[in-house]
Parts: structure tokens; sequence; C-alpha cells
């Protein structure tokens, strides 16, 4: 966490970060690269800090000689370091902004403090769920892997297209599928199968029995997604190999595996565990309405 100067606490004042700021911003994302995998991510993709590539909005909060704390701000608000008075700074500033994003996702002591200045100016949450721990392994998988787990191909996208949207579905309570939405669902998921990093293993009739997503790749971790298993295969172990694949692949992108889980979802965290994952973090999410 970085903190403002004491005499700079009550001029906290947020700004939208340009190029200019780059260093000082890798800097901030480097502090925590797990926690911040998904931001650094996609500020590598884009190679630039301008909305115009980057999807999003890129704001900050400066003290006199450094960064002291950021947030992304697109589909998704993703704070970046940072302390209580940069927080409020940043809520501050996006709240006076037309909202674009449909969650929050961050540190569980980072969102506390946005979510409750952000609801004044855009109304309750349709869902808050403050502790899901943010788990990694940084050593070999100890699992035997699942051989019938393979990198879904582009002729396969319908059908992995349904399963992600069974997921969405499970675990957010809405349909991917509505306007504007499904376009940019099925680009998203195009995407990671063109790049080798959408996982499935399905059943003899082509029916998708399992999924998961390497859905950031950064320098320091491969943050795994949507993993998935069909309702009525679940209990048989199915998902433990199945990650074992995934995960041994992650660990060939970069040197440690994370990824992050609801609290409530015992049956995960137990195959989370037996692949040996640790908890690093806690992160929380607020569904926005």
């Amino acid at each position: 966490m970085t903190a403002l100067r004491p005499d700079l606490r009550q001029q906290a004042r947020a700004v939208v970060l340009d190029d200019g700021d780059r260093g000082a911003f890798d800097r901030l994302v480097d502090s925590d690269p797990i926690v911040n995998a998904v931001v650094d991510a996609r500020v590598r993709s884009a190679g630039t800090l301008a909305a115009v590539r980057l999807g999003g909005t890129m704001i900050g909060v400066r003290d006199a000689t450094e960064l002291a704390g950021a947030c992304y701000s697109g589909g998704n608000l993703i704070p970046v370091g940072g302390s209580a008075q940069t927080w409020e700074a940043l809520a501050d500033f996006v709240a006076a902004r037309p909202r674009a994003c449909s969650s929050i996702v961050g540190p569980a002591d980072a969102v506390a403090v946005l979510w409750p200045r952000l609801e004044r100016a855009w109304g309750r949450a349709r869902e808050q769920r403050l502790n899901q721990p943010l788990l990694v392994l940084d050593a070999p998988v100890p699992v035997a892997s699942d051989d019938s787990v393979q990198p879904a191909q582009p002729h396969h996208i319908d059908r992995y297209l349904a399963a992600a949207a069974a997921m969405f579905i499970e675990e957010l309570g809405v349909s991917p599928h509505v306007a504007p939405g499904t376009s940019a669902f099925r680009a998203r998921i195009r995407d990671l199968i063109a790049d080798g990093r959408a996982f499935a293993s399905v059943d003899f009739r082509g029916q998708v029995i399992f999924k998961a997503e390497i859905g950031a790749v950064s320098r320091h971790t491969s943050q795994v997604q949507g993993v998935w298993v069909r309702p009525d295969l679940r209990g048989r172990g199915i998902a433990t190999a199945a990650l074992a694949t995934v995960f041994r692949h992650a660990l060939t992108l970069a040197p440690t595996v994370s990824l992050y889980v609801n609290e409530f979802n015992t049956a995960a965290r137990r195959v989370y565990e037996h692949l040996g994952m640790r908890q690093h973090a806690t992160i929380a999410t607020v569904l926005v309405s």
C-alpha cells in the first residue's frame, strides 16, 4: 500500500494519466504484481495508458514526487495500489463521470473505501462479494494432468460459448447475451481461443464437460478464470486433473498461476488447495445494478 505524505492528504486530487506517467505506473503495479495482474496485462497488451487503445481510462493520484494510487475505469473499475485518501479521491473523480463499469473488482480494503462513495452516485449494488481469496501457485503442479483437456479450437466456439454463458449466468446471475454484451462476450471468447488460452474437455457428443481460460498474462503471473464443470458431472473429481493441465500450460507463460474464488465455494477451494495453491490476498467484488 502506498500512502500519501501527511501534508498532502487533504490535497489528494485525481487526474487522468497518460504515457508520461508510465514509469511511475509500472512501479505502482510492481508493488504487488499478483494483485495487479489484470491491469498490468491490459496495459502491456495495449502498450499505452491512452484510453483509445486501453479500452478505458487510467486515473491516478499523485503526491509531489510519485504516483500514490490509480484505478482503471472501463468495463470494470479496478484499483491499483493506494491508501484510504487516494481511494477517496479516485471514487469522487469516478463518481462525477458517466458510469461505464458493471463491477468493481480489487483488494478488499480498497473496495471498502471506494464503494460507499460510489454508491451515493450509482445507487445500490446488485450483489457484494467482500471476501474472495486470491490464490497463487508458485511451484510445480502436484497433481497428474487430464490429457483430454486441450486448447479449444475455432470450430468449437459455439459449444464453448454455450458453456461459457452457462458459467456466466451461474456465477453472476445475468446472461452475457444481453445487448450490447453479446458481441463483446463472443469476441472475448474468440480471442482467447485464437490465443490458445481457452481450454476444454468434451464428451463423445462434443458437449463441453470442463472449461477454463487463462484470462490475463503478465510478467509475473497467469490468471485463470471461468472455471466450470458441467453440473451433472460435478463431484467426480474432474476439475482437479483438468485444472492441473491448465495450470501446467499457464506456468509456461509466467512464473506463477493465480485466481480468485468466492469464499462460500468450498468445493472449489478444496480443489485449489489440492493443487497446491495458497492465499496471497483478499479480493472484493461489487456487482453494480
